[in-house]
């Protein structure tokens, strides 16, 4: 009985492997990656590795569209780990612990680099246009730099490190967490704070949906909640079982019925935002040099009607069928 029992459980493993198996999936870096993004629209991704630099990718045909590096990596190793683009498609920003970069994906060609040199580029934003860029730093601070006037305004609201940041697509409200139990809705333009957002514990991820409904605010332990904008008020909350819940990507639909997110363990998520409900989980592929053959979603798009991509730290984008 033991032995049918073992077989029967293979059996629905097995079932269940094959059931996540990605519909086409293509490898953009050999020894894995340190950071990815894609578009709103699915059409562009963006990949950071150890020896291959940045390189841009026409997802539709998987062809390198631009391989980017940094001032000074010249005959060194690549060690950028935040990558933006902005909604419209107009710009690139990307960083490493020091420095910040902005592209122009229309020549391919840099904008300008700039150092930060008072505490670590935790993560960024950019605007459409490329008219703004948002650092949140090691230290609390968050920076908001137009880099065509040279306006910049510091928010002071946090008390320790930002651990995520977001711009809306017009740059007037940026979105930040931190260490502090805290995500703040700010006013660009003011500095003002529209919506405070607390937690039980430290904020590891917040995001904006394109349209200006919801934000997206979840802790290191048990709350991922989806705020409704209109009036500061909780919409849902993501319901899961896991005690502890990492999330290290989210997106919103454009239409606002569905938030994707990914996680340091290989989960891309998709989440019904009016319920907090799951409606469906994939695992990406795992890095072939992982010793605990786990991977970390970076980024993720809604790939047409039924699908979406995902890059991971495996050096694979993969694109999933939504049952």
């Amino acid at each position: 009985m033991k032995h049918l029992l073992l077989f029967i459980l293979c059996l629905t493993l097995s079932a269940c492997d094959l059931g996540n198996k990605p519909a086409v999936m293509f490898q953009h870096a050999d020894d894995g990656s340190l950071a990815s993004a894609i578009s709103d629209d699915a059409s562009i991704g963006i990949v950071s590795s150890v020896n291959n630099g940045i390189v841009v990718w026409d997802l539709e045909y998987n062809q390198k569209i631009y391989q980017w590096n940094h001032q000074g990596e010249e005959g060194g190793n690549n060690i950028i780990a935040n990558i933006d683009i902005a909604p419209d498609k107009s710009h690139v920003v990307t960083a490493d612990r020091g420095a910040f970069a902005i592209w122009s994906l229309q020549t391919g060609e840099p904008i300008g680099f700039w150092r930060i040199d008072e505490s670590s580029i935790r993560d960024l934003a950019v605007c459409n246009d490329g008219r703004a860029i948002l650092i949140g730093r090691g230290n609390g601070k968050v920076l908001f730099f137009e880099h065509t006037t040279g306006r910049r305004l510091e928010f002071l609201g946090h008390q320790e490190k930002i651990n995520s940041v977001d711009l809306s697509p017009n740059g007037y409200y940026a979105l930040t967490g931190g260490n502090d139990y805290v995500a703040y809705l700010w006013d660009t333009r003011t500095g003002q704070v529209v919506y405070r957002f607390d937690h039980p514990s430290r904020v590891t991820k917040v995001v904006l949906d394109s349209q200006g409904q919801y934000a997206f605010t979840a802790d290191s332990q048990k709350e991922a909640i989806i705020w409704d904008l209109t009036t500061g008020q909780e919409k849902s909350r993501l319901s899961y079982i896991q005690r502890q819940k990492i999330f290290s990507f989210a997106r919103f639909s454009e239409d606002g019925k569905w938030l994707l997110t990914g996680s340091p363990d290989r989960h891309l998520t998709l989440w019904d935002v009016e319920t907090g409900e799951k409606k469906q989980d994939w695992r990406v592929r795992p890095g072939s040099n992982s010793l605990t053959k786990s991977a970390v979603v970076y980024s993720a798009s809604f790939y047409g009607e039924n699908q979406v991509i995902s890059e991971s730290s495996s050096g694979w984008a993969e694109v999933w069928d939504i049952n």
